[in-house]
């Protein structure tokens, strides 16, 4: 490959972010026989297919993904020059796109993500929900930053990605005033037989809760199940039931919900994670973030090395 077409690259890096040659044409503004072209074009100088298909869908192949890493740092360059030239300081707003495993408390990924919304020269926020294997595959595809996780990226995943340890909580157990004043002495056995509002099914914590109690020997009556963290909280005010969350943020669940601490236990813990892209950090909204995380949320503990 002597000579590099950055047009073709151009095409060929719309195509993966956009994740399909139809959806690139309307944002390139031409034909998608024009983008199908030049992608052949480049895949003759390449030597090797940077695309495979899977079903309807263009996925990138093995040499697509390394080709894309190189590309995406082109064109960010290519981005910031154009901001110097236009007279803009270097890095000014761009988007951030940051996915979030929807069983994370609602109140840690605020907490984690706030840094980027309070400053000024951060790029703009742009965060989507869903499950960690939904969002796995957006980051593989690079429309994604950044991923938040109560679970470390599963072993045996074929995405290039990275975890990077941002802390870990206690785990506290919470209910409406008059629930908590009759079951703070003797906690947690005065927890055996209560109304108890569980995560759903598959949530981590789910798993690790109903272990501790067995542990324990105590059988909480489970009242009700929620996939969505807010909702089993606002429920929860209502003085339905008893419910856990990380003690990191207990002071915004009591003040939020209008609940008490019932007791905490250490023997119960969540982990918090961000995956990327990278081994080594790069991008300063994302080194902000994750820093933020760990000396503001979780008191810098827990630190983990990075993996793979």
């Amino acid at each position: 490959m002597r000579h590099l077409n950055y047009g073709h690259l151009q095409y060929f890096w719309v195509v993966a972010r956009e994740g399909s040659v139809a959806r690139a044409a309307e944002v390139l503004h031409v034909t998608p026989q024009t983008i199908s072209g030049q992608l052949k074009l480049l895949d003759q100088a390449v030597g090797e297919r940077l695309f495979d298909r899977s079903g309807r869908n263009l996925v990138l192949s093995s040499t697509g993904r390394v080709v894309f890493q190189y590309a995406d740092e082109i064109f960010s360059i290519g981005a910031e020059l154009a901001q110097v030239v236009g007279g803009r300081k270097p890095g000014a707003p761009r988007v951030l796109n940051v996915g979030v495993v929807e069983s994370i408390p609602k109140l840690v990924a605020a907490h984690v993500l706030q840094t980027v919304v309070e400053t000024d020269d951060a790029p703009r926020l742009a965060c989507h929900e869903s499950s960690l294997d939904s969002l796995l595959g957006e980051l593989a595809i690079h429309r994604l930053d950044l991923v938040l996780s109560d679970q470390p990226l599963p072993a045996g995943l074929h995405v290039r990605a990275f975890n990077h340890a941002l802390g870990a909580s206690d785990i506290a157990f919470y209910a409406g005033h008059g629930v908590a004043s009759r079951l703070k002495n003797n906690f947690p056995q005065s927890l055996d037989g209560e109304r108890f509002l569980l995560p759903a099914q598959g949530h981590a914590l789910r798993r690790r809760l109903e272990d501790w109690f067995e542990e324990q020997d105590i059988a909480p009556f489970p009242a009700a199940e929620f996939d969505d963290s807010a909702l089993l909280k606002a429920v929860a005010q209502t003085g339905a039931g008893v419910f856990a969350g990380p003690s990191a943020i207990e002071a915004d669940i009591c003040r939020m919900y209008e609940v008490e601490v019932v007791g905490r236990t250490s023997e119960l813990q969540e982990r918090y994670y961000a995956i990327s892209h990278e081994r080594r950090l790069k991008h300063p909204a994302v080194v902000k973030i994750i820093e933020n995380a760990r000396t503001e949320l979780f008191n810098g503990e827990d630190r983990e090395n990075i993996v793979k």
